[in-house]
């Protein structure tokens, strides 16, 4: 894998503008969707369960986020999640805060079991308790880390027969039998509310013109983490405000040949 591939994917997206269908929390909804646009993909906000399924079918990938959780939203998901699965659309799904409460965790689990999920993004805590481990969490932040998030992702590849994303200081990307480590980012992505959701739906847009889905999700996580690198260098590291707007911008500035040169990751 080099980072010219990941470059030309990036040139994709910019060129084919895919159609992101997300269901997600009501916290990010308006982050995600400027942040789409920002890349270039085309967001869509769609939940009424009425629609989901003909939403579905003209998206180029699907996104779902429980970060605001009720049985209607899941509903939803699993009905959108299943018509994504008989067009051969991909599903991608962030498991927010699954392990801070039963209910939580167990509608987490019930879309993993009632949808094929293509790739599954979290941090260490989530993805441990969407597979059924024990890991610490407070709220839908992640707890101190219990182990090694390489191990984990592997096993929940596995085990859930899906590609896992693990964010954290370094993020892990796995098919269970190719992992990656990606090093761009910057902690102060963690003092802005979203930007794991907007991730997740940036992974949507990638996967939406690129069918290896590992590729893809290496592309995106590396072209997000980059872009959080060059706000910093514009704005500095101790103004959250200022980092969100021009997070945005770079977002929109990356270019592929930011990627070629800047890209940080390893195959392990």
């Amino acid at each position: 894998m080099s980072s010219s591939e990941l470059s030309l994917i990036l040139q994709r997206v910019r060129e084919e503008k895919p159609l992101v269908h997300n269901i997600t929390n009501v916290v990010v909804t308006n982050f995600t969707a400027n942040g789409l646009l920002s890349l270039g993909a085309s967001p869509v906000m769609a939940y009424a369960p009425e629609e989901v399924a003909d939403m579905v079918g003209i998206s180029r990938s699907l996104v779902l986020n429980i970060g605001t959780l009720n049985k209607d939203v899941v509903s939803s998901m699993i009905l959108a999640g299943k018509t994504a699965n008989e067009h051969g659309i991909p599903v991608i799904f962030d498991p927010v805060g699954a392990g801070a409460t039963p209910f939580r965790t167990e509608m987490a689990q019930k879309i993993m079991k009632e949808v094929k999920i293509s790739i599954l993004r979290g941090n260490p805590a989530e993805i441990a308790n969407v597979l059924g481990e024990k890991w610490e969490i407070k709220g839908v932040d992640a707890g101190e880390q219990q182990g090694s998030s390489v191990e984990l992702a592997i096993t929940a590849a596995q085990r859930l027969n899906t590609i896992v994303v693990i964010t954290g200081k370094d993020d892990v990307l796995t098919d269970g039998e190719t992992t990656y480590l990606v090093s761009n980012g910057h902690p102060l992505l963690t003092k802005v509310t979203g930007t794991g959701c907007l991730l997740t739906s940036v992974i949507g847009a990638f996967a939406g013109v690129e069918k290896n889905l590992l590729l893809a999700g290496l592309a995106a996580v590396t072209f997000y983490g980059i872009a959080a690198e060059k706000a910093i260098d514009m704005v500095g590291a101790l103004k959250p405000g200022s980092f969100q707007i021009e997070f945005l911008n770079q977002l929109a500035l990356v270019a592929p040949e930011d990627i070629h040169q800047f890209a940080s990751f390893k195959q392990v």
